[in-house]
């Protein structure tokens, strides 16, 4: 267990406090010193679980908003599943304006929660026609950690194309040796990472207090 203030914390936006459970630890950020011993005591039974309670954070923070929880998977390479169709995907640089024109076609939610504007890698693109409908790659994390990155135009959903464009950003992940990572809120993702072979190890919250 450890809490730490850092108000240029990459686990949470400015001025929140982060939280993540990972494999029998928790790691907490705050953006202000008077936050650590309030968010330590709410955690103080946190160690060992890959959950957060989000009861305790509230009371003991007073939070106004919440980010997550979302779950974290990792992938070993000797688990992957990789995708067949992968002739289907071209990879792009991560600045095309084909990509940039799907992150312009969704809500800017959704935008948002896929992280393909800030990825590190190539994209790994599928397309109907000459339109760029999913995309997948990855931002390069601290400790050889590629965070996966994954969008698809929302009429396209449920038709597999983010798990194509997944295993292609995953198998380039793989070849630089690097240990993929997949953050997810909602089920459709989750199965998406399951399909392709992650393992569930872990949870991550960010909240905003109002202390």
């Amino acid at each position: 267990m450890s809490v730490v203030t850092s108000v240029e914390s990459q686990l949470c936006p400015p001025q929140w406090a982060g939280i993540v459970a990972l494999g029998g630890a928790a790691i907490a950020t705050v953006p202000d010193g008077r936050l650590v011993e309030p968010l330590r005591d709410a955690l103080a039974n946190q160690a060992g679980e890959t959950t957060i309670d989000l009861d305790r954070l509230r009371a003991a923070l007073a939070v106004v908003d919440v980010l997550g929880p979302a779950t974290l998977a990792y992938l070993e390479a000797e688990d992957f599943v990789m995708a067949h169709e992968t002739a289907a995907v071209e990879r792009l640089p991560a600045d095309h304006h084909d990509v940039r024109g799907l992150l312009a076609a969704v809500e800017d939610a959704d935008a948002d929660e896929s992280g393909l504007a800030g990825i590190t890698s190539a994209a790994f693109v599928v397309r109907d026609g000459p339109e760029v409908v999913a995309a997948a790659g990855y931002r390069s994390w601290p400790g050889s950690v590629a965070h996966l990155c994954i969008l698809t135009a929302s009429r396209y959903r449920g038709r597999g194309l983010a798990r194509l464009a997944a295993s292609a950003a995953v198998t380039d992940a793989l070849e630089s040796r690097l240990v993929p990572q997949w953050r997810a809120r909602v089920e459709p993702s989750r199965r998406v990472a399951r399909a392709l072979g992650f393992r569930e190890l872990g949870t991550q919250v960010s909240v905003r207090p109002g202390l």
